[in-house]
């Protein structure tokens, strides 16, 4: 008995330093995502990227909605330049219940799924942000190629008062033939 409670102790006193360690509160997602408005292709502007994610240009996530309510994503991009290989990942986001619709799962390899929270939306669907509460990741993402300066620094803004270092962001090269626009 009395080992259980020097345990629970312990753990209290680990949780509690954890806590108070400075740690940043929960990134608060936007309070309602429409989804048929949300889906389709969003340029990816900017990112703290993943590791794969890392030397991609000409990014893009496409989002389709599925007759399930699930979200396929497919991450498309050049690898190492814009005459780089093509390539493409693909996974499959689940909408947290309860959330708005601004949460997701997003599971790239079963069983695992990672956090997706959608952070900023505004009001014309045009630009986003993505966010997780690690705060390792997070995008800037566009309907357009390429947003106004005044835009990007306003979002860049929106990701430092989330409590991220812009350190590791890079801003993702996006030129394309005149024929795909």
């Amino acid at each position: 008995m009395r080992f259980s409670r020097i345990l629970f102790a312990c753990a209290a006193t680990a949780v509690s330093a954890t806590v108070c360690a400075g740690h940043l509160p929960p990134i608060q997602p936007v309070e309602q995502v429409e989804l048929p408005r949300f889906m389709g292709q969003w340029y990816v502007i900017a990112a703290i990227p993943t590791p794969f994610a890392k030397n991609t240009y000409n990014a893009v996530e496409t989002y389709t909605l599925q007759p399930d309510g699930r979200v396929r994503a497919t991450f498309g991009y050049l690898k190492g330049g814009f005459d780089g290989r093509p390539g493409a990942f693909h996974s499959t986001g689940s909408i947290q219940p309860g959330t708005g619709n601004a949460i997701w799962g997003m599971q790239f390899i079963w069983p695992l799924k990672a956090e997706y929270i959608v952070a900023y939306l505004n009001d014309d669907y045009s630009e986003t942000i993505i966010a997780r509460n690690k705060r390792d990741y997070v995008w800037i993402m566009a309907r357009t190629r390429t947003i106004p300066q005044g835009d990007y620094d306003g979002l860049l803004d929106r990701i430092k008062q989330m409590g991220y270092s812009l350190s590791d962001l890079r801003k993702v090269p996006q030129q394309w033939p005149a024929s795909s626009q």
